[in-house]
């Protein structure tokens, strides 16, 4: 089968590899769909993050099970289903009380003897805990399609970052990026209710995409001018809860910052750099949570599925380049750029 390798920071290569098969009686083999290229895939790209020569890559697919092993119960041969972006057995302690993502028997596509989403199949360990069923007729919906794949990660990741910072009915909410998941936390946001939602963005495409999904304020300055921006719109309190999606210390200064005094912050921009952008101390004085991390999105795809398959929300505007699986390389170029959102893969 085809499948996406990286070789050397912005080396990516499409390449024969061998079929997965099931392996274990726990294992299921899913022919791939749809896939994408997430904003963290780019860390990779450019080097920032360690891959050995050859590695697979890509951690968001749907697709069709092709394959179950004896002890499968849950998905047959022909189910559609999605994937979230770590796999996990779905009955250890973590994984019982929602944290999926420190499962211990866990692991994340990609990884050094596993298979990436990128590519046309994927073998899925502990098939049961991992994969979720979606309805048969999605299939033919190229729409809908799109719409789903988001539920494997960055749809999950905006809605955690969401409940981090503590996102309810009436709430004034900021959300700091523009990428695909602050994008993403903004319709998590409105769909939590928040009566204000103030999107910090200077990309004037993103930023249209950010008040389709809810935004009623942007704010393009950064820093201090950012800041102030906010406070003038929230009669110089800030707001309640706040989305932390960049994760550079700039960006982390920049949430709390902004945070009202007994306000939250959610993050889930992944941490890069050698800073953080905290004052504990000015947290204490001002009363400011923080919560947030890796998002266990396998325990919130129940949750959300619903709403996208009735279009009570559709995500799939983050999607604005479509490429097949020899066009991969290209699309990591395009969204090193930013001449691209986040990139749609798709086989077949």
């Amino acid at each position: 089968m085809r499948a996406t390798t990286i070789h050397a920071p912005f080396d990516m290569r499409v390449e024969d590899v061998p079929e997965p098969v099931v392996q274990l009686p726990t294992d299921a083999v899913v022919r791939v769909q749809r896939a994408c290229i997430c904003g963290s895939d780019l860390w990779a790209y450019r080097g920032e993050a360690a891959r050995q020569p050859g590695q697979r890559i890509g951690h968001e697919f749907l697709g069709v099970v092709e394959e179950t092993g004896s002890e499968v119960g849950t998905v047959r041969r022909g189910d559609l289903v999605v994937a979230p972006f770590m796999w996990s057995d779905g009955v250890c302690d973590y994984c019982r009380e929602g944290l999926t993502t420190s499962c211990e028997h866990g692991g994340f596509w990609g990884a050094v003897g596993y298979d990436g989403g990128q590519g046309e199949a994927v073998r899925v360990p502990f098939a049961d805990g991992t994969l979720v069923q979606l309805p048969k007729d999605a299939a033919s919906d190229d729409h809908l399609l799109s719409a789903l794949l988001t539920l494997s990660d960055v749809l999950g990741t905006g809605h955690h970052a969401a409940l981090g910072a503590g996102v309810r009915p009436g709430a004034t909410v900021a959300v700091v990026g523009d990428g695909a998941v602050g994008l993403c936390a903004v319709l998590a946001a409105k769909r939590l209710g928040a009566e204000r939602i103030i999107a910090l963005g200077r990309h004037e495409v993103r930023t249209d995409i950010a008040r389709r999904f809810g935004a009623t304020d942007v704010v393009a300055e950064r820093g201090d001018a950012a800041v102030d921006a906010v406070r003038a719109l929230t009669r110089g309190q800030g707001a309640h809860a706040v989305v932390e999606a960049v994760g550079t210390e700039q960006s982390m200064r920049t949430a709390v910052d902004i945070t009202r005094d007994g306000g939250a912050i959610g993050f889930v921009g992944v941490p890069h750099g050698s800073g953080t952008g905290l004052d504990l101390s000015v947290m204490f004085d001002r009363n400011i949570a923080l919560r947030g991390g890796v998002a266990p999105v396998r325990a919130y795809i129940p949750d959300l599925l619903p709403d996208v398959l009735d279009g009570t929300i559709d995500p799939s505007p983050v999607f604005d380049l479509t490429v097949g699986i020899e066009g991969v390389p290209d699309g990591y170029k395009a969204m090193d750029e930013r001449t691209a959102l986040k990139v749609l893969v798709t086989n077949g």
